[in-house]
């Protein structure tokens, strides 16, 4: 008797941006990356995209940057704000040199927590975002729903504790650390002294639950966080499945890489990417690009551009020729697909896999490239890249 194999439970968690300023190149590259994989693993395996910002809504990054609002701008009318405006008010937000006291956080911190509450600031942001994602054709992971951690952070603290893992030093007014000392790993702050969590914190609180639920796991990050992931993929191997880190490099501006609360990413956010975009298929492509055929060479050109041309590392800066270049090559890409007759879309995909369950997003793009290459499969574009 033929026994087919139980498909595996995939959890995809890539790193999460704070809603506080607009979405750049290194994000974008971040985002369409894990799309791609979580698009094209589905048909193969059972895939959980976890990407909660309520989550991490209490890091002080974020809950710092309200509080900042309110107290410097009082009733503003966030709806009428760009992404660069929010943007421009937390890059100000940043460069004060003065942080307020923990006790002056914490009602916004409960808030998040025990109503789901968000500032009309991040509201206004993931509204916008939700507008790029259905433009660049991504999975909407939830934005702009509630979903809390399953884990308190003092539970997650006991959770660790329990197997070692843990120095906490709250019983006589310090800090908590993630102990990994065991491992060869330095002791590393996940709580302060007066009760702030920071991002690995609040990792630790979403994934430390879920993660006994699958078969395997994939953190996706950028190489800036290399240590703090390095640390949290030793944590939850301890507590579950095999976990797969994969760092996704920046995108450099002009040869730098800078955080986006420098500043700097004028004419390189999401809406202006997306504006020159839809310019360039409605010019040089010869097609509406709000149509489906314009639309369809956006959201491919996109991933050709982010993922098969820029590749994993940062060493390439972001180049709008490269881009509009991606983008006529898309279009003809879709122009040959029509010819094609749709294989078994299972084995197109399987083969940009190796000793993992997810597919490789920079294999499977790029297999769509190259002189020589067989019209491409549309079913495979229709399921992974449109």
């Amino acid at each position: 008797m033929l026994t087919v194999p139980p498909r595996k439970n995939v959890l995809l968690a890539p790193v999460t941006v704070t809603p506080t300023k607009p979405l750049t190149p290194s994000h974008l590259k971040g985002l369409l990356w894990t799309d791609v994989m979580f698009r094209a693993t589905a048909p193969l395996a059972e895939v959980t995209y976890r990407y909660s910002h309520t989550t991490y809504h209490v890091t002080e990054q974020t809950v710092g940057f309200w509080e900042y609002l309110d107290r410097t701008h009082g009733e503003t009318d966030y709806t009428r704000l760009s992404e660069e405006d929010i943007g421009d008010l937390y890059v100000r937000y940043r460069s004060e040199a003065e942080r307020q006291d923990a006790d002056v956080l914490r009602p916004y911190r409960d808030a998040v927590e025990h109503g789901g509450w968000v500032h009309p600031a991040s509201e206004r942001m993931l509204r916008l975002w939700a507008g790029h994602y259905a433009r660049l054709g991504m999975h909407d992971p939830g934005l702009q729903e509630h979903q809390p951690p399953g884990l308190r952070l003092d539970e997650m603290i006991e959770r660790l504790a329990a197997v070692g893992l843990v120095l906490d030093q709250r019983h006589c007014g310090g800090p908590v650390y993630l102990d990994a000392t065991r491992y060869g790993m330095p002791l590393r702050r996940i709580v302060t002294s007066d009760g702030r969590p920071n991002y690995l914190a609040c990792a630790l609180r979403e994934l430390v639950p879920l993660v006994p639920w699958y078969d395997e796991v994939v953190l996706l990050h950028d190489p800036e966080l290399d240590a703090d992931y390095q640390l949290l993929n030793r944590v939850l191997s301890t507590l579950g499945p095999p976990v797969r880190r994969v760092p996704i490099g920046r995108v450099p501006i002009d040869g730098k890489i800078t955080s986006a609360r420098h500043g700097g990413w004028r004419d390189h956010t999401a809406g202006a990417l997306l504006r020159a975009a839809t310019d360039v298929i409605d010019a040089d492509v010869g097609r509406d690009g709000n149509g489906d055929e314009g639309a369809g060479a956006l959201r491919l050109g996109m991933r050709l551009y982010f993922i098969a041309t820029l590749g994993p590392g940062q060493r390439q800066s972001f180049r709008h020729d490269l881009l509009r270049h991606c983008m006529t090559v898309a279009a003809r890409l879709l122009e040959r697909s029509r010819a094609a007759v749709a294989g078994e879309l299972s084995d197109a995909l399987d083969r940009h896999r190796r000793d993992h369950t997810y597919v490789d997003p920079y294999r499977l793009t790029c297999s769509l490239l190259g002189k020589g290459r067989p019209a491409p499969d549309p079913g495979l574009l229709s399921a992974v890249f449109l």
